[in-house]
C-alpha cells in the first residue's frame, strides 16, 4: 500500500511486540499458580453427559483398585489361614470379579475422559479462533500472528492432556491417596501416622519445585512462540529470503530461537527429575520403614499377616499416588501456564466494538461519505498524527481519487472508512450516520474493498470471490468474472472455477490475483468501493480492459481511488490531494496542473505531462 508504518508514524512492530510480552508476563507472574485453569470450568461443564460418566467410572474403578487390598486381605486370612483349597480358590474367585471390574471401569473412564477432553479442547479452539478474527488492527500490532498461532495450536494440545489423561490420572490418584488413607486409618492408625509424615515431607517440596517448574514452562513457551513468529513470517517472505539468499542465516535465527526454547525446557527437565527423585527417595524409604515395624508387629501378634498384606499394598498404592501427583503436578504447572497464555488473547477486548445499542444506517444506502476534521494516530504515536483535521465529503455516485506521495494518510484515511480505527477527534460519517454509533459489520457490508496486494485464499477460484457474498450464485460470480476480465483465464484452469489456487493465490500470476480480488468487490454489490491502487499490478493492455470494467462497476456507486496511474485518475470526478496527513488541494486534473502545487509536481514525475 502507498503508506508505511514508518512514514505513518505508527510504532515498530518489533517495539510494541516486546513491550506487549514483557507486560503479558508480569501479567502471568502475578496470577496465582492454578487460577488460569479455572476457564476450563464452564467448557467442562457445557458437556455435563460425559463428565457424569467420567466422574462415575472413576469412581468405580478408584473403588475397585482398593477393593483389591480387601480381596487380597481375605485371601490370605481366610483362605491362606483355612488351609483348604475350596477356600483358596473362592477368595481367588473374589480377587478376578474385582479385577474384572476394575478393568471394565479403567476402559469406561478412559473412554468417556478422553472424549471429555477433545470436545472441550475442540470447543476452546473454536472459541479462541472466532474471539480473535474480532480482534481490532491494533492488538496485532502487539502480537504476531505466528504468536498467536502458537497459542492456538501448541498450547491448546497441551491442555489436551490436562482436561483428558493429565486431570483423569490427576483426580484418579487423588481419589486413591484418600481411599488409602482412610483404609490405613481402619487396619493400623499407629502405622498410618508415620505414613502421614512422610507424605507431608514429601507434599512441601513438591509444591516449592513446582512453582519452578510452572515458571520455567512459561518461559519456554514464550521462546517457543517467538521461534514460530519468526518462522511465519519468514515463510510469508519466502521469495525474499531466496531472493538476497538468506536462507542459511535465516535458518540459523530460527534454530537460535529453536536452542533457546530448548535450554529453557531442558532447565524444566531438570527441575522435574530432582523433584521426581526427591519424591521417590522419599516415599518408598519411608515406607520400608513402616513395613519394618509393621513385620515386628505382626511377629508380636498385634496384627495378622492378612492385615499387614492390605497395609502393605495400601501404602504402595497411597506412596504411587503421591509419586504420580509428583510427576503430574508439573504437567498441571505447565497447562496452567498455557491457559494463562490463552487466556490473554481471550481476554482482550477490540476497541472497535458495537455501542450498546446501535444506530441502523438508513436504507437504501445512498453511499454518501463525509469526514469531518478528523485527526488520527496510530497506537503507540499520539505525537505524530497520520491525519490532521481531514474534512471531505464524497456525494452519492461520485468517483473521487486522492492522490499524494507516500505516507500522506491516503490509505490511513480507508482504514478509518472501514472502520478498523475510529479517530481521535472529528467524525466518519456513511450516509449521515457516524460510524462510531453504528455496528462495524453494518459499515463494513456498505465498502467492497480492493486493495494493492489482492490478497487471496487457497481455495477454489468459485469461493475467493463468493467471499465478497457468499450467496452469489455461479451466474453472479461467472458475471463479476467478466467484469473484471478473470473469465478467460478462470476457465482455462484444470478444474475451471473449482480449480484450487494455492496459498494465497499463488498459481495465479500478480496481475491475475488483482483481477480476481477485484472481481470479489464486484460481486459484493456494496454501495461503495475502495481502490486501493487496485490496478497496480496490471500490464497496460489488461489494466485498459479492467478499467472499463471498473467504469461499468463505478455506475451508480460512490468510488474512493487510491491511484497514482494517470488513466484511473483523469476519469476521477475529482481528485483530492494530501500531503503530511492534511488535504492540501481538490480540483480536476486540468484546475491542479494549472495551480502548478503539489499535484502538479506529481503530475510530471509520475504522469510524465509536461
Amino acid at each position: 500500500m502507498a503508506d508505511t508504518a514508518a512514514v505513518e508514524g505508527r510504532p515498530s512492530r518489533g517495539a510494541v511486540l516486546a513491550a506487549g510480552l514483557t507486560e503479558a508476563a508480569a501479567k502471568r507472574e502475578r496470577r496465582r499458580d492454578l487460577a488460569p485453569l479455572k476457564r476450563l470450568g464452564p467448557l467442562i461443564w457445557a458437556h455435563k453427559t460425559d463428565l457424569a460418566g467420567a466422574l462415575l467410572f472413576l469412581l468405580l474403578s478408584t473403588s475397585a483398585t482398593l477393593g483389591l487390598t480387601g480381596a487380597a486381605r481375605l485371601l490370605v486370612d481366610r483362605g491362606f489361614a483355612q488351609g483348604s483349597a475350596a477356600a483358596v480358590n473362592e477368595h481367588f474367585l473374589l480377587l478376578g470379579a474385582v479385577a474384572l471390574t476394575l478393568a471394565a471401569a479403567t476402559a469406561a473412564r478412559f473412554y468417556f475422559v478422553s472424549k471429555l477432553g477433545e470436545r472441550v479442547v475442540a470447543d476452546l479452539r473454536k472459541q479462541l479462533y472466532a474471539h480473535v478474527l474480532t480482534l481490532d488492527q491494533a492488538f496485532f500490532l502487539r502480537l504476531r500472528t505466528g504468536e498467536v498461532l502458537s497459542r492456538l495450536t501448541a498450547d491448546v494440545q497441551i491442555l489436551e492432556g490436562a482436561v483428558g489423561t493429565t486431570g483423569s490420572v490427576a483426580l484418579r490418584n487423588v481419589l486413591t491417596l484418600i481411599g488409602s488413607t482412610a483404609l490405613l486409618f481402619v487396619v493400623s492408625p499407629r502405622l498410618t501416622g508415620l505414613v502421614l509424615l512422610i507424605a507431608l515431607a514429601v507434599i512441601v517440596p513438591m509444591l516449592v519445585v513446582g512453582r519452578q517448574v510452572r515458571s520455567l514452562s512459561v518461559r519456554a513457551q514464550d521462546r517457543f512462540a517467538d521461534a514460530i513468529g519468526f518462522a511465519g513470517e519468514s515463510l510469508d517472505a519466502l521469495d525474499t529470503v531466496q531472493a538476497f539468499n538468506r536462507e542459511r542465516s535465516t535458518a540459523e535465527r530460527f534454530g537460535q530461537a529453536v536452542e533457546a526454547a530448548f535450554a529453557v525446557s531442558l532447565t524444566r527437565i531438570q527441575a522435574r527429575a530432582a523433584m521426581t527423585a526427591m519424591v521417590i527417595a522419599l516415599v518408598f524409604g519411608g515406607v520400608a520403614g513402616v513395613l519394618w515395624l509393621g513385620a515386628r508387629a505382626v511377629v508380636a501378634g498385634e496384627m495378622s499377616g492378612g492385615a499387614l498384606a492390605q497395609f502393605v499394598l495400601l501404602s504402595v498404592l497411597a506412596a504411587g499416588a503421591v509419586g504420580a501427583l509428583g510427576e503430574i503436578w508439573g504437567d498441571v504447572q505447565k497447562a496452567a501456564g498455557a491457559m494463562a497464555r490463552i487466556s490473554e488473547i481471550l481476554e482482550a477486548r477490540p476497541s472497535i466494538a458495537p455501542p450498546a445499542q446501535p444506530r441502523a444506517l438508513p436504507t437504501p444506502a445512498r453511499g454518501l461519505v463525509e469526514l469531518h476534521r478528523v485527526t488520527f494516530s496510530y497506537p503507540g504515536r499520539p505525537d505524530l498524527p497520520a491525519l490532521r483535521e481531514v474534512s471531505l465529503v464524497v456525494r452519492p455516485g461520485e468517483t473521487v481519487a486522492i492522490v499524494g506521495p507516500s505516507g500522506a494518510g491516503k490509505t490511513t484515511l480507508f482504514r478509518l472508512l472501514l472502520r478498523f480505527y475510529d479517530p481521535e477527534a472529528g467524525a466518519v460519517r456513511i450516509d449521515g450516520v457516524d460510524l462510531r454509533d453504528a455496528d462495524p459489520q453494518a459499515v463494513r457490508e456498505r465498502f467492497a474493498l480492493v486493495s494493492q496486494d489482492g490478497a487471496l485464499f487457497s481455495t477454489s477460484a468459485l469461493d475467493n470471490i463468493r467471499f465478497g457474498r457468499p450467496d452469489a450464485t455461479l451466474e453472479a460470480v461467472r458475471a463479476a468474472a467478466v467484469a473484471a476480465e478473470a473469465d478467460g483465464f478462470l476457465s482455462a484452469l484444470p478444474g475451471g472455477y473449482d480449480a484450487p489456487l494455492g496459498e494465497r493465490g499463488r498459481t495465479l500470476s500478480g496481475g491475475q490475483r488483482q483481477r480476481l480480488a477485484i472481481a470479489r468487490a464486484l460481486v459484493r454489490r456494496a454501495p461503495v468501493l475502495l481502490l486501493d491502487e487496485a490496478t497496480s499490478a496490471l500490464d497496460a493492455e489488461n489494466e485498459r480492459l479492467v478499467q472499463q470494467a471498473l467504469e461499468t462497476a463505478m455506475r451508480g456507486r460512490t468510488t474512493l481511488v487510491i491511484a497514482h496511474r494517470l488513466a484511473t485518475v483523469l476519469r476521477a470526478d475529482r481528485i483530492v490531494v494530501m500531503e503530511n496527513g492534511r488535504v492540501v488541494d481538490e480540483g480536476s486534473h486540468a484546475e491542479l496542473v494549472a495551480r502548478d502545487g503539489l499535484y502538479a509536481r506529481l503530475a510530471r514525475l509520475q504522469f510524465a505531462t509536461g
